[in-house]
């Protein structure tokens, strides 16, 4: 792996991680669903503007399309919108360490559900994962959490695993960002409508909510995608989400320097542990792939 792209993977992990932050701010001056639809509406149609100009197009393939609507749904709509609304009443670094088990439960997934062999290596990493949740989760509960928030932020991570088990490998065939786009969209429709129904529009204005709206939209909603597929493209999809690694550490890190969040010393015990289960599991996915 070379220094480009190790740079590339240390800038997507810190985009992906911060968003969590700059959510947090978002959600706390304006309604979730409202803030999100919008957000994906300008990313969507960033995203498509710019494939075009690239010369890609929006005739697809079926898998596609598929990945298009699977992901714009789960993805989009479903999990970031449960995770706009539990951020309302939950804090940003624990959204984001539960986030950051996704890649650990897509490898469960796989291994009970479609019979994918994990390795001692993976297995001792999913085995780190689960402990470094009960330690987070047992030390959160004796300081009290809203458990509403937390089960919409465990439902939201579990609709992101089920649309990557769902649609692995069906974006091959060109036209990335022009899918990427057009998810963005897709999810903006499904909340535009979510948000129609559940929410009353009232925004409290302020240069924060402007900055973080304008952050989120910009950096992890269109640039982190972008420095994704360049890093997929040159190193690969197994290499390169060995970078997910650092989600629970950077998520909490940024959290707690922006936004004041307190961290006790079992939490960063446990953040560590969901590092090191992460860092196990795509290790052990590189050495099949040797």
């Amino acid at each position: 792996m070379d220094i480009r792209a190790i740079l590339a993977g240390l800038a997507f992990a810190f985009m992906w991680s911060s968003a969590f932050t700059s959510a947090r701010i978002i959600v706390a001056a304006a309604p979730p669903l409202t803030a999100l639809s919008l957000r994906f509406l300008i990313s969507g149609l960033l995203g498509v503007l710019i494939a075009w100009m690239l010369g890609q197009s929006w005739r697809l393939t079926r898998a596609q399309w598929r990945a298009t609507i699977v992901f714009g749904v789960c993805q989009n709509a479903l999990y970031l919108g449960l995770n706009f609304v539990a951020m309302q009443t939950i804090e940003a670094s624990l959204a984001a360490i539960i986030a950051s088990t996704m890649p650990l439960l897509v490898a469960l997934a796989g291994w009970i559900f479609f019979g994918e062999r994990v390795g001692t290596l993976g297995l001792l990493g999913l085995v780190a994962g689960v402990i470094g949740v009960f330690i987070i989760m047992g030390a959160r509960l004796q300081g009290g959490i809203d458990m509403t928030g937390l089960g919409l932020c465990v439902l939201g991570v579990i609709a992101l695993t089920f649309a990557t088990l769902m649609v692995r490998g069906a974006t091959s065939g060109g036209n990335f960002l022009m899918v990427v786009g057009l998810q963005m969209l897709v999810g903006s429709a499904v909340l535009s409508v979510a948000a129609i129904s559940t929410e009353t529009i009232v925004i409290s204005w302020s240069w924060k909510l402007i900055a973080a709206f304008s952050y989120t939209t910009l950096i992890p909603g269109l640039a982190a995608t972008l420095v994704w597929f360049w890093l997929v493209n040159r190193i690969g999809a197994v290499k390169a989400a060995t970078f997910h690694f650092l989600n629970p550490f950077l998520g909490v890190a940024i959290a707690a320097l922006i936004l004041g969040e307190n961290l006790g010393l079992r939490e960063v015990m446990g953040v560590a542990v969901i590092a090191l289960g992460i860092l196990a599991v795509q290790l052990s996915k590189q050495k099949r792939k040797a």
